[in-house]
């Protein structure tokens, strides 16, 4: 089966973009994975709007994205990592009690299309997503080729305002509505 382009009916809508890393190893300057979602997210004409490493701690995880969340400039936020099956892998346990929907199918999804590169490995991939204060949180393994793999697969067309059927985009900006000129 094969993905239609969208076709656009409105005009592209960017979003502001918070990226969160969460290491016990890694600095921001070794960072490829939220390199890579900059990158990704900058390619499709969305806005970086803050970026920031913290360790895998639950409550520095959640202090962030509670005060990103908070924020009105914030419409997503990407976190890297963390959500493995190791011992000190929390970021489902710290982000999921902050949504107010969960967005099931994200992790299902990521999951059958991770199975194509990593086999029966995805089986430990805790790859959740939901929304919180109309804000949509995804939370990524924090490998480089996982992280392509969610925004090329799911993240592009799902958060751009053109892709059909449905999209978030609408859900978090409102419908579009055209200049006075345009009507």
């Amino acid at each position: 089966m094969t993905k239609k382009s969208p076709k656009p009916t409105t005009p592209f809508r960017p979003l502001k973009i918070s990226v969160l890393t969460v290491s016990d190893t890694r600095t921001l300057a070794e960072d490829t994975s939220g390199n890579a979602l900059i990158e990704l997210l900058q390619k499709a004409g969305h806005k970086l709007n803050k970026r920031l490493l913290v360790k895998d701690d639950v409550y520095q995880m959640r202090a962030v994205v509670s005060q990103w969340i908070a924020d009105q400039e914030t419409h997503a936020i990407l976190i890297t990592g963390g959500t493995g099956f190791y011992s000190r892998d929390s970021t489902p346990e710290a982000i999921t009690p902050l949504f107010d929907k969960t967005i099931e199918g994200f992790g299902e999804l990521f999951r059958q299309l991770s199975y194509e590169d990593i086999g029966t490995s995805t089986i430990q991939s805790r790859a959740v997503a939901g929304l919180a204060n109309q804000t949509l949180i995804f939370c990524l393994p924090g490998s480089t080729g996982a992280c392509r793999t969610a925004w090329n697969g799911i993240l592009e067309e799902q958060l751009n305002s053109n892709h059909r059927p449905c999209n978030f985009v609408s859900m978090l900006l409102g419908p579009y509505k055209p200049p006075l000129h345009e009507v």
